[in-house]
């Protein structure tokens, strides 16, 4: 597999040029075309119409939805001209409630979606949950999450790969077989393996010949944990090796379980300082 089609979801007037570069940059590297779609969102409309809304209320805030996609289209346009991507841009103007649905149609049609952190500073918190969401779960889309003022290597030289032995994992393996390729350094990451795992004897073995008949050489480390969370392990030991890239399963438990608790998956997006690759 390579990547020939790469997505990204704008939906914030602050996205930073910076960002788009980096995904043009990934683009060029991987000779892929770039979908930039700009999304416009109606704050007031919840998804469906009701009875006694004032239809002139509804026009108006469409028409500020359209003018902010139009706005954000026009910035992603003005950098993208700098770069040498094959790029499209769409505007799109969405209620509230339908911009998992609308992300869903188009990432479905791409090998990879790349987007920033939904928890940065300058980041609406909402509105990007929703855009990775609606890549993960309804457009079934690999996704490589961008922090800010993160550096982004195209190729990336050293690869952490979180390894529990569960089906998101392996998902995400496999989609990130191009990049994992391209590495000169991949590890294989076991924290705290079952004492009665399919893997005991041998933690991170199968994955490991699986991925050297890929051509890829791997090594294995075995780590106990010695921090409260996962992912702060995880994160130490990115760290540690100098890492420019995570590569994990997303959504282990039940989505609202990790809407309540948080989760491995929240706690990574929320601290990670590098780019962070997932799939469900």
């Amino acid at each position: 597999m390579e990547y020939k089609t790469l997505i990204t979801h704008l939906a914030d007037l602050d996205t930073s040029t910076a960002f788009l570069g980096a995904v043009s940059s990934l683009a060029v590297a991987y000779d892929a075309h770039l979908d930039v779609v700009c999304h416009g969102i109606d704050r007031m409309t919840p998804g469906f119409h009701y009875g006694g809304v004032d239809p002139m209320l509804l026009q108006r805030t469409m028409e500020a939805a359209g003018a902010e996609a139009k706005s954000i289209s026009d910035a992603a346009r003005a950098a993208l001209d700098k770069t040498n991507a094959r790029w499209s841009v769409e505007n799109v103007v969405n209620p509230i409630g339908n911009i998992n649905r609308s992300v869903a149609i188009r990432s479905r049609f791409a090998d990879l979606a790349v987007l920033p952190t939904p928890y940065g500073d300058n980041t609406s918190q909402l509105e990007a949950e929703g855009v990775l969401e609606g890549a993960l779960f309804g457009g079934q889309s690999a996704v490589m999450i961008l922090p800010e003022d993160c550096t982004l290597k195209a190729t990336p030289d050293r690869v952490i790969i979180a390894w529990n032995e569960s089906a998101e994992a392996m998902n995400a393996i496999r989609a990130a077989l191009p990049l994992l390729k391209k590495a000169n350094s991949v590890r294989v990451t076991v924290i705290d393996p079952p004492r009665h795992g399919h893997e005991r004897s041998d933690p991170g073995g199968p994955l490991s010949v699986f991925l050297a008949r890929h051509g890829i050489k791997v090594e294995i480390d075995v780590l106990g944990k010695s921090l409260p969370r996962v992912s702060d392990v995880l994160l130490r030991h990115a760290a540690d090796k100098d890492a420019d890239l995570v590569v994990m399963g997303a959504y282990g438990h039940s989505r609202f379980r990790e809407a309540i608790l948080g989760g491995a998956t929240r706690d990574m997006l929320e601290e990670a300082k590098l780019p962070v690759f997932m799939k469900h």
